[in-house]
């Protein structure tokens, strides 16, 4: 089969390989999914640098954990009605080398929900990582309704779902941008308000934007860079979900006063999640996308000959959207 791997760490260009590899078998319970499309992510481009030093002990890694295409093979204990099923693939290099960059996967069934008629491929690619991150930072503590959810970078690969997801749960949602066209994209979403996080005391104009009332849950983007302005706006009791802190990597936490407001700082990432949550996350997201009511937003769509160059995208940032890298043409 045609794949995508990388044998040492290094740029991207340097260590990704486009070539031929055995095709893989569905073992007990697993399907073979032929792949159409692959996403890329954060941690994809991380692994490749070698933020896991022990990623490549066992041999070389095919990378990318999310993906979508048609099951073409079951393993034992799978009902051969599977076969020919339109699937979406997430954790697909989670505690295991063999991810989604190539023509095939071999992958827990569970691992590969059914994708949607209404679904393109380019989408399904998208579910993964995106799409279940921002379902979890939305509602790991609850129900939404009738709550104010502040959304930072809300024109983020993950913010941009997350103001869907709050929406849809019947929230009040505040978010956050840096320029007018992400302002004007935020509000076209369900946002109720945009305040940009590049003025200053921007946690206060979160709080003139909610009628002088602090939010009660974040969904915070930057979390170490964002904290002292998170606790200008956030409500006593309040939550703040968290799946990012690049800019500052190992943030020092103000604890008197984060204790004495009682706040809980969930720490959000999708392979973490426990499986009843990631099972919540998947029903909510097949419905939704069945209903029509999720939009996307695909920001660049390579061939995998091109894969070096996704990894770049992802890493140089300055866009919306996802990266989806295309496996094998199709008319969906």
């Amino acid at each position: 089969m045609k794949a995508a791997w990388f044998e040492k760490f290094g740029s991207a260009n340097e260590a990704l390989i486009v070539g031929d590899l055995p095709k893989p078998e569905a073992g007990p319970g697993e399907v073979l999914v032929r792949l159409h499309t692959t996403g890329v992510n954060p941690s994809d481009v991380k692994k490749r640098a070698g933020a896991f030093p022990t990623l490549l002990d066992g041999g070389l890694v095919i990378p990318h954990s999310d993906g979508a295409g048609v099951i073409e093979a079951v393993g034992e204990g799978v009902d051969q009605t599977r076969i020919g099923e339109r699937v979406f693939v997430y954790q697909a290099q989670y505690g295991r080398r063999l991810g989604s960059a190539a023509d095939y996967v071999a992958i827990d069934s569970i691992r590969a929900p059914a994708l949607p008629d209404e679904c393109s491929f380019d989408v399904g690619a998208c579910i993964g990582i995106p799409i279940m991150t921002a379902h979890r930072c939305v509602y790991a503590d609850g129900e939404v309704v009738g709550k104010t959810i502040l959304v930072t970078g809300g024109a983020g690969r993950v913010g941009y779902y997350a103001i869907q997801w709050a929406k849809l749960g019947g929230a009040t949602v505040i978010a956050t941008a840096s320029n007018a066209a992400d302002k004007e994209l935020c509000l076209q979403l369900g946002a109720d308000a945009v305040v940009n996080h590049r003025e200053e005391n921007w946690g206060e104009s979160v709080v003139a934007a909610n009628a002088g009332d602090r939010v009660d849950r974040v969904v915070e983007v930057e979390f170490g860079a964002n904290l002292p302005e998170i606790m200008k706006c956030i409500a006593i009791g309040g939550t703040i979900a968290t799946y990012s802190s690049t800019v500052v990597g190992e943030p020092t936490l103000p604890f008197r006063d984060m204790m004495f407001m009682d706040l809980t700082v969930r720490m959000v990432i999708v392979y973490a999640m426990p499986e009843s949550a990631k099972q919540a996350a998947v029903e909510d997201t097949v419905a939704a996308l069945r209903e029509g009511k999720l939009a996307h937003r695909i920001a660049h769509v390579l061939p995998l000959a091109d894969i070096a160059r996704s990894h770049e995208l992802i890493e140089q940032g300055g866009f919306g959207g996802c990266v989806v890298v295309q496996i094998t043409q199709s008319d969906d």
